[in-house]
């Protein structure tokens, strides 16, 4: 079932607004500000984790410990798919794009600074360190946003798929700095496995090579974040050229997003031999 949920969710994502319309998180996040802020639990940051995402999880398991035997799980399908939905990346990441890719087609830099700021909430120095950022951001939000949430469920279902979403989404919008860095943690955990199987990936459908060269010194770090390693990793797979400003900018963008497209058909590829396979 897992692979179904997995082929549908793409399909949902392409050609529905289903996404849009279950992704709230607005009553969620205002029970986080609420909690961490209260005066019992202000210096308990465990604890507001723990009723903010341990609670929904718990609950969610036990809903599908009980629908699971019923109708050979058929009941429990909607359940899988709504939850995958939901978990996956807020926004769209190729909408949140094309301001930036116009302006800087046009070599527009004071345009591209301008909508990388109010979009994508990146700032910059320099053109080229701009472009750069850009390109991390791509590679990054497409790892939390997609390749993340598909790793976890496929591994150990919904509950941590949404543990996963519920945890990005404390560390993003809490305002207590012991929550977030609880939750930063915990997510970092959460990283360390499918960021480095991401990279892997890259590797296959990239330039394997230079994707060995940085894998040999960063396999084990514990240290590095996955944006890091994936930003890292991403650049050298590609065979991404310096920034420039232009068409040329642009279709570095583009060769990101090719990249990012294969190890996602290589993903679904060994997604549907594990379900094959005895």
């Amino acid at each position: 079932m897992s692979f179904l949920v997995l082929l549908l969710a793409v399909w949902i994502e392409k050609f529905s607004a289903l996404r849009h319309r279950v992704q709230h998180d607005a009553g969620w996040i205002r029970e986080l500000n609420k909690l961490e802020l209260s005066p019992r639990l202000v210096e308990r940051p465990w604890l507001v984790l723990a009723v903010l995402v341990l609670f929904p999880v718990a609950v969610l398991g036990l809903l599908l410990v009980v629908l699971d035997p019923v109708a050979y799980g058929l009941l429990a399908l909607p359940v899988h798919l709504l939850v995958v939905i939901y978990s996956l990346g807020r926004g769209d990441l190729l909408g949140e794009l094309g301001s930036f890719r116009d302006a800087w087609r046009r070599e527009d830099l004071q345009a591209a600074a301008h909508v990388a700021k109010r979009d994508l909430d990146i700032c910059a120095d320099n053109a080229e360190q701009l472009l750069e950022r850009v390109e991390g951001h791509l590679l990054w939000e497409a790892y939390q946003s997609f390749f993340a949430i598909i790793f976890w469920y496929f591994l150990l279902g919904p509950v941590a798929a949404l543990s996963y979403r519920l945890l990005a989404l404390a560390e993003e919008h809490g305002q207590n700095p012991a929550v977030v860095e609880r939750a930063a943690q915990l997510r970092h955990a959460f990283d360390w496995v499918p960021v480095r199987l991401l990279a892997a990936s890259f590797a296959l459908v990239g330039n394997f090579v230079a994707v060995s060269r940085v894998m040999l010194h960063e396999l084990l770090n514990w240290n590095i974040s996955a944006a890091q390693l994936i930003e890292k990793v991403g650049l050298v797979a590609g065979e991404i050229p310096a920034p420039v400003v232009g068409p040329e900018g642009v279709n570095s963008l583009d060769r990101i997003w090719e990249l990012l497209l294969r190890a996602a058909v290589l993903w679904y590829a060994g997604f549907a031999l594990w379900t094959v396979l005895p």
